[in-house]
């Protein structure tokens, strides 16, 4: 089986929506990378995704309340809630390359869960994050990040999760 090939996919999408310029994927040699300070048994591991998962039968997930200046934006969702409640709304995924039967596949929270009970991760926060589809470079770096990395700050995350869907 061969790899999917999203950067090609999506080149060829932004010419046939007619776009007078190509998508110009994110590329930061100079990205951040912090090690840890403490091993992973002993930190505290949160989960960001970008399936804007949502919660079925809570009016702050699936109502999508998000108000204009929010929106797709970054969110939390209560890491308590069962695994069954969770889903993803997004339509913007490759129907032809995947699906979204597996909330695990997409937002792995029973493997979290998993690791702090075998030990392989400390803990998790109270919340988990996800953020919407965007495809703003300029407005991720300058607002999206920014609230992601002050959330997990908040909640004394040492290591961050990030699935991208």
């Amino acid at each position: 089986m061969e790899h999917v090939r999203y950067i090609d996919r999506t080149a060829d999408d932004y010419r046939r929506q007619g776009y007078d310029t190509e998508y110009k994927w994110a590329h930061h040699t100079d990205a951040p990378f912090t090690p840890l300070t403490k091993p992973l048994s002993e930190s505290k591991v949160g989960l960001i995704g970008t399936s804007e998962v949502a919660v079925k039968f809570d009016p702050e997930t699936e109502e999508d309340p998000i108000v204009e200046e929010d929106f797709r934006g970054v969110y939390a969702i209560p890491t308590d809630v069962p695994t069954e409640r969770f889903y993803s709304r997004t339509s913007s995924f490759d129907r032809n390359a995947t699906h979204l039967d597996d909330v695990n596949a997409y937002y792995p929270i029973d493997r979290m869960r998993e690791a702090v009970a075998d030990g392989v991760i400390g803990s998790m926060p109270d919340r988990f994050y996800g953020a919407y589809n965007n495809y703003s470079q300029r407005k991720v770096l300058t607002q999206e990040a920014p609230k992601a990395l002050e959330m997990c700050r908040e909640d004394g995350i040492d290591a961050l999760v990030m699935v991208p869907l």
